[in-house]
C-alpha cells in the first residue's frame, strides 16, 4: 500500500506537547538586541497608535451586560464609551428601562475600537441567539 501525503505533518502533532512548550521563551526571544526586536521598537516609536494600540484621538466603545441583583432573571445589554459612569447611572435610576430593577451588577463587557462592530455586537446580544450565547459563554 502506498502512503499518500496530506496536510498532516510527519511526527507528533500532540496538543499536549504544544501546551507544554507554549508561552516559554525560546533562545531567539532571549537574545538582547535581536534585529527583529530593534525593528519592532522602531516601528512602535513611529506608530500613529496611542497607548493601548488605539489610534490617537479614538476611544473604546464598550458593550456591557448587566444583571439585576434583586431579580437575577433581569438582564440588560448596553453600549457606552464611559463604562463606570454608565453603570453608576443605571444604579442611580437615571435610565427609565433599568430603574425598576436596580441595583445592577456588571456581568461582562467587551471593548471595541471600531464603533460599527460594537453596535453590531450589541444588536446581536439582544437577539435570541445572542442571549443564548451570553447565557452560555458570558456568565
Amino acid at each position: 500500500m502506498q502512503e499518500v501525503g496530506g496536510s498532516i505533518p510527519p511526527g507528533s502533532t500532540s496538543l499536549r506537547r504544544f501546551a507544554a512548550t507554549a508561552g516559554k521563551p525560546t533562545v531567539e526571544t532571549l537574545k538582547v538586541g535581536h534585529p527583529r526586536h530593534r525593528e519592532a521598537a522602531k516601528a512602535a516609536r513611529h506608530s500613529p497608535l496611542g497607548e493601548g494600540g488605539l489610534p490617537i484621538g479614538r476611544t473604546l466603545k464598550y458593550v456591557y451586560l448587566l444583571e439585576s441583583i434583586g431579580h437575577s432573571e433581569q438582564r440588560y445589554v448596553g453600549l457606552t464609551d464611559d463604562l463606570p459612569a454608565r453603570i453608576a447611572a443605571h444604579n442611580a435610576g437615571q435610565s427609565p428601562h433599568t430603574a425598576k430593577f436596580k441595583p445592577w451588577r456588571l456581568v461582562t463587557y467587551v471593548g471595541f475600537s471600531d464603533e460599527a462592530k460594537a453596535v453590531a455586537f450589541e444588536q446581536y446580544l439582544k437577539t435570541a441567539s445572542g442571549r443564548a450565547f451570553a447565557n452560555k459563554r458570558l456568565r
